[in-house]
C-alpha cells in the first residue's frame, strides 16, 4: 500500500527550527506520559472536572478525546500559522459549550475562563517539559528553560488567558502551582476520571485477547512512569500511593523505550499513527524534515492580521453570551454550536 505523501506546511508556524519548543515538544515523549500527566492533572481543578464530566465523552470516546487533544497540542506547536490561528478560533466555539454548575461548591464554570485556559496551559507544558526531562533528553539548560517558558507565553495567545500571566521561570511555574494548591480538591468523580485517564486503553486501540498481557505490562510502565513525574503532594491529594522504588524502576525502562522510538523517524509516525493518527499530518514534516513554502516564523499578531481572526479572548462573543443565556437563565443544555466545526480542524468526534 501507497504511503501518502507528506503535505509541507506554509510555513513555521510560530516557533521553528532552534525553538526549545521543538526540542521538547517533538520528543515522543510529548504525546504519551507528557500529555497523560496533563490531562491527569488538569481534573484537580473542580471548575474543569465538572465541565469534562457532564460531557462523558472521555469514558465514551476515550481514544477520540485523546486523539483531539494531542492534535491540538501538536499544531500549536508544528503546524502553519493559517491552521493554528483556525484551531484557536474554532477552539473557542466548542469551549462555549463546555459551560454549567460545578455540583461540589455550586459555582459556574466556563471553559472559556481565562484562569481556566491558563490553568490548562501551564499543565500541559509543564507536564510535557517534565516528561522530557525524566524520559526524554534530560534538563533543559536556565537559558534554554526560560525560553521554554516564553515561547510558552507564544502559545498562550491561541487561548483565552492573558500571555502575561505566564510564568517565565521555573521557579515561577512553581510558584503558581502552589498558589493553585488551595483550590485544588479530588472529588470522586475527578478520582475515578484521573484512574481512568492513567489506563492504556485511553491511548492504545483494540487489540487481540492474546496480546492482553502485553498492553497490562505496557500499560503498568506507562501508569507508573506518569504517576512517578508527580510531585508528593499531588498524588496524596490524588490518592495515588507508589513506592520510591517503584519511580527509580520505571525511569530507565522508559528513557530505553522512548529514546528507540525517538531516534527512528518512521517508528515514530507508527507509534503517532497508532496513539493519536488525526496528528500524524500535522507531526509528520517535522519528523521527516519536509521544509514548508516559507522559512517565515510569524507572531500570533502578525497571524491575527493576516488571517483576519479576533484575540481569542474576544472571539465569538455573541456565541458565548447566548450560550450563558441558554444555560445559567434560561435553565437549558448549551447547544452544540462549534462542535461539527471542529471535526475538520481538530479531529473527527467519532
Amino acid at each position: 500500500m501507497a504511503t501518502k505523501p507528506v503535505e509541507p506546511m506554509l510555513d513555521h508556524g510560530f516557533f521553528g527550527p532552534g525553538s526549545v519548543t521543538w526540542k521538547v515538544w517533538g520528543h515522543v515523549t510529548a504525546a504519551v506520559t507528557g500529555l497523560q500527566r496533563s490531562v491527569v492533572v488538569e481534573e484537580l481543578d473542580p471548575a474543569l472536572i465538572a465541565a469534562v464530566d457532564k460531557t462523558g465523552a472521555n469514558y465514551a470516546r476515550p481514544r477520540t478525546r485523546y486523539d483531539r487533544t494531542v492534535r491540538y497540542f501538536a499544531m500549536v506547536a508544528f503546524a502553519d500559522s493559517r491552521k493554528v490561528s483556525q484551531a484557536a478560533d474554532v477552539l473557542v466555539k466548542v469551549h462555549a459549550k463546555a459551560i454549567g454548575v460545578e455540583p461540589v461548591s455550586g459555582n459556574h464554570y466556563d471553559a472559556n475562563d481565562p484562569h481556566s485556559q491558563l490553568w490548562i496551559l501551564l499543565t500541559g507544558w509543564h507536564s510535557v517539559l517534565k516528561a522530557y526531562e525524566l524520559y526524554g533528553g534530560g534538563r533543559l539548560t536556565p537559558a534554554e528553560e526560560n525560553r521554554y517558558w516564553e515561547e510558552c507565553a507564544i502559545a498562550a495567545e491561541f487561548q483565552t488567558c492573558d500571555p502575561a500571566d505566564v510564568p517565565r521561570t521555573r521557579d515561577g511555574v512553581r510558584e503558581y502551582f502552589e498558589r493553585m494548591r488551595p483550590r485544588l480538591a479530588v472529588s470522586e468523580a475527578a478520582r475515578r476520571m484521573m484512574d481512568h485517564l492513567l489506563t492504556a486503553k485511553v491511548v492504545l486501540p483494540p487489540a487481540p485477547r492474546v496480546l492482553a498481557p502485553a498492553l497490562w505490562i505496557v500499560n503498568w510502565f506507562l501508569r507508573a512512569g506518569t504517576i512517578a513525574t508527580m510531585p508528593r503532594w499531588m498524588r496524596k491529594l490524588s490518592g495515588f500511593t507508589q513506592p520510591r522504588i517503584v519511580d527509580l524502576l520505571v525511569r530507565p525502562v522508559l528513557r530505553l523505550g522512548y529514546g528507540v522510538v525517538d531516534r527512528n523517524p518512521r517508528l515514530k509516525l507508527a507509534v503517532a499513527r497508532l496513539l493519536a493518527p488525526s496528528a500524524v499530518p500535522v507531526v509528520a514534516p517535522y519528523v521527516l524534515g519536509v521544509p514548508p513554502l516559507s522559512e517565515e516564523v510569524l507572531t500570533p499578531a502578525e497571524a491575527r492580521r493576516r488571517y483576519g481572526y479576533d484575540r481569542p479572548a474576544d472571539a465569538h462573543r455573541d456565541i458565548r453570551a447566548k450560550q450563558h443565556q441558554r444555560v445559567f437563565g434560561a435553565g437549558q443544555a448549551p447547544s452544540e454550536d462549534g462542535l461539527l466545526e471542529s471535526q475538520a480542524v481538530l479531529g473527527s468526534l467519532s
